[in-house]
């Protein structure tokens, strides 16, 4: 079903919104995550400021608590090498390689909305910028483990020994 809408002459039609046949309904409990923690590197400090701004953002916007954002100590890899290649030792060349971290942790997701953060943060990472994710999932304690074991042992009596 098309309408027309008539704007400053011009003639601009529209769709109407339909029902998603894609969405599904689930019985299954969903995954819940205590944690996700995101560690982002990169070479490049300016573009990891701005990624860490819009990663927050993201968050944000979807409801999702930052527990807090840091930045580890950057590590700097140094190679030392001759500018000539067959001698003359006292010449050398330096190069060094600055790799950048910040880390963003998140707290309390359910695996729907982690999966939908991390699909939108990851598609939008820069050029030479990398993220490893961890999640700390939360588990029912199972059932041998819920009641204390010493509830489960026999009582022995002590006996005192005289002499």
């Amino acid at each position: 079903n098309l309408m027309g809408v008539q704007l400053a002459g011009s003639h601009v039609h529209t769709q109407e919104p339909k029902t998603n046949p894609l969405v599904s309904i689930s019985d299954e409990p969903e995954t819940l995550y205590k944690r996700l923690s995101l560690l982002v590197k990169g070479h490049d400090k300016a573009v990891l400021d701005s990624y860490e701004y819009f990663a927050v953002l993201a968050a944000k916007e979807l409801g999702i608590s930052v527990e807090k954002v840091h930045k580890p100590p950057k590590k700097i890899e140094r190679l030392t090498l001759l500018k000539s290649v067959h001698i003359y030792k006292k010449h050398r060349v330096q190069y060094e390689m600055r790799t950048h971290y910040m880390c963003l942790e998140l707290k309390h997701l359910t695996s729907s909305t982690a999966a939908v953060y991390l699909e939108y943060v990851q598609r939008n990472l820069p050029e030479g910028v990398a993220m490893e994710v961890k999640k700390t999932k939360i588990e029912k304690i199972p059932e041998h483990i819920q009641e204390p074991v010493w509830d489960t042992l026999p009582q022995i009596e002590e006996t005192e020994v005289k002499s």
